[in-house]
């Protein structure tokens, strides 16, 4: 029992997480209607599917406080980071490919190129800079302040290349209306094609008798804020663009962040049964849990649970044919963990309770975690990057992502699972591979 209660918080709090996720992003959707596809995945869709991410750390930090807090959020941020980088865009490849849109059958999902470079080189800096900039026993606020900055100067640039290709179409929609009368680029997607106007969770749910019976076994009825916030009245002004989405957005917010509560909660009794916390105890009873550290728990559990809307949100995407949007909101999403999820809690903590003083094995725990995310991404970006390639008809580069490449990503995050589980149970490999990252660690500088 002592196992099997936290499992099932975990499984709780992450259908709650999934449901409220679902009303956040139709609001997010809404707000930022205007941004371009590829941008709008990277930041939007990015901020809105990793909300979960940055409440779990805050949370983590300021419920179980100091060591055991960060620990809890950079094991929630890194097995986050590995699980968008590799699940979510096998995913999207795997459920898509063999498919039928828009009357012809997919045989891969075409990433632009600049997609593909613009946040895969931008989430490998962010990981070189956040394994030197956290590299020691003790954490300032102006870490924080130094990462937060870093997704700051990810979004300007972002917002800037929209703007410029923004820029571009139109030119280009001159030229073709000049020789041919039809100006057919750089158009903005019209707000009918929100998700929310014709395919809302509830409807989607409910188009069979076995979707009818998950929506309410999933507790929809309950949980369903999109149902909810929008009727049929909001959809019309949705269309109108005169809809009001900031409420749906804050309560969506707050039903993350209690969900989030449970999590961390869960993850904490799930780490018991060591020297250290050897218990816990609920409605007077004690219990014991996998009496493996936090960090661990939360690289796995945690991760996975605060990951489902990425995973949502990115096949949607590119069910909807929308590849670009789908991967950068998956690389997106580890930039705003990384800088952000994690940066901000931690300046927020330590402006408040002076700096956080992490044991030397969390510190060892951390640092390693850290280093094979890095490790790990970068073999990711090849997998993503290399490989059969064309040109579209307007001059784009894509690359093709078939099930080879798929099954590659699959078989990373198997090994990042295999090694987190051999480190929990002290297993020789992993402890060897341990060392090595330790001896590599212990040659960059260290500010404590």
């Amino acid at each position: 029992m002592g196992i099997l209660i936290p499992l099932l918080l975990i499984f709780l709090a992450c259908l709650i997480i999934w449901r409220a996720c679902d009303g956040f992003e139709v609001a997010s959707d809404y707000i930022g209607r205007n941004l371009s596809e590829g941008v709008r995945g990277g930041t939007i869709n990015a901020i809105s599917s990793s909300i979960p991410e940055l409440f779990t750390t805050l949370i983590a930090l300021f419920v179980l406080a100091d060591r055991d807090g960060f620990a809890v959020g950079i094991g929630t941020t890194a097995g986050s980071a590995l699980f968008n980088g590799m699940i979510i865009p096998a995913t999207c490849i795997l459920a898509v490919i063999g498919t039928v849109l828009a009357g012809v059958k997919v045989k891969s999902v075409d990433v632009s190129r600049k997609v593909i470079l613009r946040d895969g080189v931008a989430l490998i800096v962010c990981e070189f800079v956040l394994i030197l900039l956290i590299n020691g026993e003790k954490l300032y606020w102006w870490q924080g302040l130094i990462m937060m900055a870093m997704y700051a100067t990810y979004l300007i640039f972002m917002i800037r290349s929209m703007r410029s290709s923004q820029r571009r179409a139109a030119e280009q929609a001159t030229n073709e209306l000049a020789t041919s009368g039809l100006a057919t680029a750089g158009q903005v997607a019209p707000i009918d094609s929100i998700d929310v106007t014709e395919n809302t969770s509830a409807d989607t749910d409910q188009a069979s008798g076995f979707g009818t019976l998950f929506y309410w076994l999933s507790g929809g009825p309950l949980l369903d804020l999109e149902s909810m916030f929008v009727t049929d009245k909001q959809r019309q002004e949705i269309k109108d663009e005169t809809w009001n989405g900031w409420p749906l957005l804050i309560v969506s917010t707050t039903v993350i962040a209690a969900a989030c509560w449970f999590l961390v909660k869960a993850c904490e009794w799930l780490g018991t049964g060591n020297d250290v916390h050897p218990s816990y105890t609920l409605l007077g009873y004690e219990f014991v849990g996998l009496g493996i550290p936090a960090m661990f728990v939360a690289v796995i559990f945690a991760s996975m649970a605060t990951s489902v809307p990425d995973t949502v949100m990115s096949v949607r995407d590119a069910l909807d044919g929308d590849y670009d949007d789908a991967v950068a909101n998956a690389l997106g999403s580890n930039i705003f963990d990384i800088c952000f999820a994690l940066g901000f809690p931690m300046f927020l903590f330590t402006l408040v309770h002076g700096p956080i003083e992490m044991s030397p094995e969390v510190a060892q725990q951390s640092g390693e975690l850290r280093l094979l995310l890095l490790v790990l991404t970068i073999v990711g970006f090849f997998v993503y990057f290399f490989g059969k390639k064309h040109v579209s008809p307007v001059g784009i580069e894509f690359v093709e992502m078939r099930r080879g490449k798929a099954f590659s990503l699959l078989a990373i995050y198997l090994v990042f699972v295999i090694y987190i589980i051999g480190r929990s149970v002290d297993a020789p490999l992993a402890n060897s591979i341990a060392a090595m990252l330790q001896r590599f660690l212990v040659l960059l500088p260290a500010f404590t």
